[in-house]
């Protein structure tokens, strides 16, 4: 994953809802603040990700790039 200049693991979705997604479940394993460019991709096709992700697996989600 590339870096933000902070060295937070970050991921880059190019509008990708499918590569969003998996960042975010990747994300939900490390301990590590993960910063999804184009995150927001993801409610064309699951509008209910994010709290679905938080529910599952506990991890914070907050709004993005």
């Amino acid at each position: 994953m590339p870096t933000t200049s902070t060295s937070r693991p970050a991921a880059i979705s190019h509008g990708d809802h499918r590569i969003a997604m998996t960042a975010a479940v990747a994300a939900a394993c490390v301990e590590r603040t993960t910063v999804i460019y184009g995150q927001d991709s993801v409610a064309t096709g699951y509008p209910g990700f994010a709290a679905d992700l938080v529910r599952l697996t506990g991890a914070s989600a907050q709004p993005g790039e």
